[in-house]
C-alpha cells in the first residue's frame, strides 16, 4: 500500500477535482521531451545512451498503404505504453494477465507552428477492425473485425498498431513512441516515489492496487498498480483508467519540477538513462541525437497548455464490456486533426461516460 502523506500536505477536495480536470493536459511524451531538452547544447554528451532505444522500420513495415502526408496536417505520434508480461514485466504482473498488451495507446498531435498539442486516448478495451497486416516474419495477416485494440500488438506487433490507428482515423502517424512498463517502474523509484491524491479507497485484486482516500507516495510497483488499475474505479471498465493513467503522469511531472531533477545534468543523465532503455520509437527517433532535435524542436509546446481527450466511444450493444467508436463524434474529431483544426467540443463528448451522442 502506498506510503499515507499527513493531512497537512495532502490537496483538499476541491483542489482534486480540479487536479483531474486538468490531468488531460499532459502525457508521457512531454516527460521524454522535457528530459531530452534539458541538457541543451549539452545533449551530445549523452551519446552512449544510443543503444539504449530500440527502433522500428514503421514505413518499411507498412508500405505504402496509408494515409497521405498533408502540408498542413502538423505533427502525429502514436504513444503506447506497453506491457509484455514477460521477462522484467513478469515480476510486475500481479494480475494474472498473459501476453504482450499495448496498455495505454495516445495520438499526439502537434498543430503546424508546435505552440500546443492535444492527445487522443484510445481506450483498450475499443472495438476495431485490424486492417491486412506484416507480422514480424513478414507473413501476412488477414484483416479482422470486431478485434479488441489492445490486442493487435500481441497479435501482429507495433506497426500493425501504427496501421490500424492509421485506417481508423485518416491521420497519418509521423512517429511512433513505446514505452515499456518495466521502464516506467525504474523511473518512478529512480526519482523517489510519485505523491498522489485520490478522493475515495481503490481496492482492485486484478492490480494489487489498495489505496484508502487521501494522499499516498507510490513507489515504482504501486504507480505500475495505479496506472493498471481498472476494477477498483467506476464502473470498472478502462474509461476509468484512462483518468487514473492521466492523472498520474501530471503527479510525476510535477515531482520532477519539484525536485528540480532537470537541473543538474548528473540527475538529467540518470533519468535519460532510464527512459531511454524503456523506449522503443520509428527508425528516425531512435537515437538520442534524433530524439533530442525532435524534443528542443517543440520547446514552443507549453505543456499546460496540452489537452488529453479520449476518443468518443459508445458500449457495445452486442457486448456491454466492450466499446465502439461513437458517430458522429468520432469521425469528427479525427477530421479535425487531419486538417490541423481545432476540434468542436461536440467531438469530445463520449456517450460511454455520459458525455451525450
Amino acid at each position: 500500500m502506498g506510503t499515507p502523506v499527513p493531512p497537512s500536505h495532502a490537496s483538499s477536495p476541491g483542489r482534486g477535482r480540479q487536479k483531474k480536470r486538468r490531468t488531460g493536459r499532459i502525457v508521457l511524451l512531454s516527460l521524454l521531451v522535457l528530459v531530452l531538452a534539458a541538457g541543451g547544447t549539452a545533449y551530445w554528451l549523452y551519446s552512449g545512451l544510443d543503444g539504449n532505444i530500440n527502433g522500428v522500420d514503421i514505413n518499411e513495415a507498412i508500405g505504402d498503404d496509408r494515409p497521405e502526408k498533408l502540408p498542413t496536417s502538423g505533427q502525429n505520434i502514436l504513444i503506447l505504453g506497453s506491457d509484455s508480461r514477460a521477462g522484467d514485466n513478469a515480476e510486475l504482473n500481479t494480475g494474472k494477465i498473459a501476453g504482450a498488451r499495448s496498455d495505454t495507446a495516445l495520438v499526439m498531435h502537434i498543430p503546424e507552428g508546435r505552440t500546443q498539442a492535444v492527445a487522443v486516448s484510445i481506450p483498450r478495451d475499443t472495438l476495431v477492425t485490424r486492417p491486412e497486416c506484416k507480422d514480424g516474419d513478414g507473413s501476412t495477416v488477414a484483416s479482422a473485425e470486431r478485434v479488441m485494440f489492445n490486442s493487435i500488438y500481441s497479435q501482429v506487433g507495433p506497426a500493425c498498431v501504427v496501421k490500424t490507428v492509421e485506417k481508423m482515423s485518416g491521420v497519418r502517424m509521423d512517429h511512433y513512441v513505446e514505452i515499456d512498463f518495466a521502464g516506467f517502474k525504474d523511473l518512478v523509484d529512480a526519482i523517489g516515489g510519485v505523491e498522489v491524491t485520490v478522493d475515495q479507497d481503490i481496492h482492485d485484486t486484478s492490480s494489487g492496487l489498495d489505496l484508502t482516500a487521501g494522499t499516498h507516495r507510490l513507489d515504482g510497483t504501486e504507480s505500475l498498480q495505479f496506472v493498471r488499475t481498472r476494477h477498483g474505479i467506476g464502473d470498472g471498465s478502462d474509461l476509468g483508467r484512462i483518468g487514473l493513467q492521466q492523472e498520474f503522469m501530471i503527479a510525476l511531472l510535477g515531482e520532477i519540477k519539484k525536485q528540480d531533477l532537470l537541473g543538474s545534468p548528473t540527475k538529467t543523465y540518470k533519468i535519460a538513462d532510464t527512459l531511454t532503455a524503456a523506449l522503443t520509437t520509428d527508425s528516425e527517433l531512435a537515437s538520442l541525437t534524433a530524439l533530442a532535435d525532435f524534443g528542443r524542436s517543440m520547446n514552443g509546446v507549453d505543456p499546460g497548455s496540452m489537452e488529453t481527450i479520449m476518443l468518443p466511444v459508445a458500449y457495445d450493444t452486442q457486448d456491454p464490456n466492450r466499446v465502439v467508436a461513437a458517430e458522429p463524434q468520432a469521425s469528427t474529431l479525427w477530421k479535425a486533426i487531419r486538417s490541423d483544426q481545432e476540434i468542436p467540443e461536440s467531438a469530445k463528448k463520449s456517450p460511454a461516460t455520459g458525455g451525450g451522442s
